[in-house]
């Protein structure tokens, strides 16, 4: 292998992420109506091993599927169970007729040999999405940009896992704006566990082992995003608390006020309103209108302050401490009460 294949193969090591067979459940059930004769994609998923494909095997009939394709990166090992990541990029296109109803075992599953690698950026694997109507997987976070990009640009329905932090990217962010993406409704707070590779590094603050020798890892602010719509999304968030220009300053370089939760976003507040991007997690496009971000509304401080007034990085909106100098906030979306415009 040469040198740029060894990073790439290690680098897709460090993604791979096996999301539980629970969280995929629980998830799903939001979603059921979506399904009803379409192929489903999973696009990062050795059926041998992946929880994806249990799901969709053991639930073909009730969701009333057409077929579930499956395709996987190569540089990934196989053990005699099944598990892990195989040695050669591999794929199943699966309609319903074979395996066991419940869960395919290890060993059950025929699957062919791609011709190349399985990235999901391959011709052979774009061939393949194509075919899809819905992509449903865990993508590689350090290319869940790119990745997003080729479903959007194939005009593809999707439920995928990523940080949650990947929405102050521009090209993501730029789509829960406009209403094109958003969360999906089982994970709104904390962290999920996620089986590794048996040789994956255990370097995280939150690590186990279980009995059988699995290597599992805990990883802060996970959420699903999808562009497949669910009742919930319009459920109206309940705002209890008063402006006050005490309780709620305005930024230096931007004429909006300040939240710092979601749940003390006030009620009789017209105007613009910067708010924590977990925001998102409550967010009804009914209700709300998303503006824009800290990123791409905010003056440059430098403008505005004298140098030694403020931290320096990049584009955030800035509180005054009220001495002279100036606080730099976290990304902050900046929104407004549809109801009170």
């Amino acid at each position: 292998m040469t040198t740029a294949s060894l990073s790439a193969a290690r680098k897709a090591k460090q993604d791979e992420f096996y999301t539980s067979l629970r969280d995929i459940e629980l998830e799903l059930e939001h979603y059921k109506e979506h399904f009803r004769g379409k192929v489903v994609y999973c696009n990062c998923d050795d059926p041998r091993a992946s929880n994806f494909f249990r799901y969709f095997a053991a639930n073909f009939k009730r969701l009333d599927l057409k077929k579930v394709i499956t395709t996987c990166y190569g540089s990934e090992d196989v053990d005699q169970f099944g598990r892990g990541r195989s040695d050669q990029a591999v794929y199943l296109e699966y309609t319903g007729d074979s395996l066991d109803k419940s869960a395919p075992a290890p060993g059950q599953v025929a699957v062919k040999t791609l011709a190349g690698d399985g990235d999901f950026r391959s011709d052979e694997c774009v061939k393949l999405l194509l075919q899809a109507d819905i992509v449903v997987t865990n993508p590689p976070f350090s290319l869940f940009r790119e990745y997003v990009t080729q479903l959007v640009e194939h005009k593809k329905q999707f439920l995928i896992i990523g940080n949650m932090n990947a929405v102050t990217y521009k090209e993501i962010f730029s789509l829960f704006q406009n209403n094109r993406m958003w969360y999906g409704p089982s994970i709104r707070s904390g962290d999920r566990e996620f089986q590794v590779p048996d040789d994956y590094p255990l370097t995280a603050a939150s690590t186990r082992v279980d009995s059988e020798g699995k290597r599992y890892v805990r990883v802060k602010g996970v959420r699903w995003f999808t562009n497949l719509d669910y009742l919930s999304r319009y459920e109206e968030l309940d705002l209890h608390m008063t402006y006050s220009p005490d309780a709620y300053p305005k930024y230096a370089n931007f004429d909006a006020i300040n939240v710092n939760k979601t749940m003390h976003i006030p009620a009789d507040y017209a105007g613009l309103m910067g708010v924590p991007i977990s925001f998102l997690d409550k967010y009804n496009p009914d209700q709300f209108e998303i503006l824009g971000s800290s990123k791409t509304l905010g003056q440059p401080i430098s403008k505005i302050a004298e140098k030694g007034t403020y931290q320096q990085g990049g584009p955030r909106f800035y509180l005054p401490n009220g001495d002279g100098t100036y606080r730099r906030m976290y990304d902050r979306i900046v929104v407004r009460n549809k109801g009170l415009a």
